[in-house]
């Protein structure tokens, strides 16, 4: 009997394979980076052809080096950075473009267009979105409008879209020979296209970015024994495996996290920063700036909803350290620099490199490093940027508080950046409450091995996932009120700084 599960994790900086055991134990795991194209200012983008390597040498890399085969999994789940879009030939298999990534701004145009003649009500009222750069939607209509033949492909049928999960599901299913087109509710509730209340593409809305309705994946869902199929046995298994899994990451981080109950948060740290607050089966609608989306949908199950609120820049600050200004040579020794200072020196950072997400929705910020003397060092710099992290995190649960009524008392958390430990001490002091870190802290995978093993009877229920559930270390906040509020009032006082900075027409 397989005794497994695997998940594909296809993220914005790089692409694992994360194995799984019947008590949500990890047993093993091989990742990989790709490129970050960067062409011009605002643009960022992804190689799909890149992706796909990737993802089939973390497979068999991961595979082999624990001497597993595709026998051993007894089901397969795939998660993927959202919104990231990918427009591709159903025939060649040959993307048309590059994949237009969630960080990129080069929609601002169209996002404004949207909001300024009525229409980003609509899609507000419809999707749960503001019409904003971070959404699929407009990726697509970029795509079709500037690149050379898409527009007459897409009319005859050829041309087809997707996020990395429906790009990744195609080519795992067999491609050009007999690949599903195919994505679940969570992902479809990012694009701008998707009615929150029927689950599937709203016709008026994909009239606004006069979007072919033959280019779109069918909606399945999140958790499904049938739907999604086998792997192809010529593919990365060598062999075949049910595909039974698809949430976007960070729904799937909330499943990993067991939030199956209304009221219920987790706060991921990675890339970006992503809230989400479990409503329940309730449509709950934000008057705080924050996204409504699907949580999951279980195959036979209605949908659950959540509030979202989606930060665009945070791990990526410490990596723009690391890259950009070569202040530090590795992610990790962001810590041991900010260690150096006792507080940031007066020193606020900004990083609105695409804007401001949640709660703001300001395209127009920009990043700035604010409060700068001749004291200042690299480690006040570094601690800024650890903090900037943490004061987005508490503009979104002042947000999710207003919107749901509900304060939060303990912030579950996970993803890379939890394993920096002055950055979670931080968190629990400028929030005010206590900050759990799970034993497992790649959530994000393990969500997705969650989804595909419920789907075919390896875990009976979420019960049994919430027995898998063990606490890695607790952070309690030191500082005082004072220091806290003052703290809160500088960083608000700096995000101000930022806006207004680019023309958006």
């Amino acid at each position: 009997m397989a005794d497994f599960v695997g998940a594909v994790d296809q993220g914005t900086t790089s692409t694992r394979f994360m194995i799984f055991d019947h008590g949500g134990n990890e047993v093993g795991r091989h990742q990989l980076e790709h490129q970050q194209i960067l062409p011009r200012a605002g643009w960022v983008e992804h190689n799909p052809l890149e992706i796909w390597e990737r993802t089939q040498t973390v497979v068999r890399t991961a595979l082999n080096t624990h001497s597993l085969a595709a026998s051993d999994l007894v089901a397969l789940g795939v998660t993927n950075q959202r919104e990231t879009t990918v427009v591709w030939n159903r025939r060649t298999g040959r993307p048309y473009y590059n994949a237009i990534v969630w960080q990129d701004t080069r929609t601002d145009r169209i996002a404004a267009a949207l909001d300024r003649d009525g229409r980003g009500e609509i899609i507000r009222r419809k999707a749960g979105l503001p019409p904003a750069t971070y959404f699929s939607g407009g990726k697509i209509q970029w795509i079709l409008e500037n690149v050379e033949g898409v527009r007459a492909a897409a009319e005859r049928g050829e041309a087809i879209f997707g996020n990395t999960d429906t790009w990744l599901l195609w080519h795992l299913t067999g491609g050009t020979d007999g690949g599903v087109h195919l994505t679940d509710p969570t992902n479809a509730s990012r694009t701008m296209l998707m009615n929150l209340e029927t689950l599937d593409w709203d016709d008026e809305l994909l009239s606004f970015f006069d979007i072919p309705r033959a280019m779109l994946p069918r909606i399945v869902a999140s958790s499904d024994p049938h739907a999604y199929g086998t792997t192809a046995s010529g593919g990365p298994f060598a062999g075949t495996v049910r595909i039974t899994g698809d949430l976007g990451d960070q729904q799937a981080a909330t499943v990993g996290q067991v939030c199956f109950a209304p009221g219920e948060a987790k706060n991921t740290y990675g890339t970006g920063n992503f809230m989400l607050l479990n409503t329940g089966t309730e449509i709950v609608r934000s008057e705080s700036g924050l996204l409504t989306t699907v949580c999951y949908q279980f195959a036979g199950e209605q949908p659950v909803y959540a509030l979202e609120g989606s930060i665009a820049v945070t791990g990526s600050a410490v990596q723009w350290l690391r890259d950009q200004l070569k202040i530090i040579r590795t992610a990790a020794q962001s810590e041991d620099l900010a260690r150096q200072v006792d507080d940031n020196g007066g020193v606020y950072f900004v990083p609105a490199f695409s804007g401001l997400f949640a709660p703001y929705w300001r395209a127009d910020a920009r990043g700035a490093i604010v409060g700068l003397s001749r004291y200042n060092t690299d480690a006040h710099l570094a601690r800024a940027a650890l903090e900037a992290i943490c004061y987005q995190s508490r503009d979104v649960a002042e947000a999710m508080a207003q919107d749901s009524g509900v304060a939060v008392e303990c912030l579950k958390v996970d993803g890379g950046v939890t394993v920096n430990e002055l950055c979670m001490q931080l968190q629990a002091d400028i929030l005010g409450v206590p900050v759990s870190r799970p034993v497992v802290a790649e959530t994000t995978a393990l969500g997705a091995a969650y989804a595909a093993g419920l789907a075919v009877g390896f875990w009976k229920d979420t019960d049994e996932l919430r027995d898998n559930w063990n606490e890695s270390r607790r952070w309690h906040p030191s500082w005082s009120a004072q220091q806290r509020a003052a703290g809160y009032a500088g960083w608000q006082k700096a995000v101000g700084r930022t806006l207004d900075w680019v023309d958006v027409e």
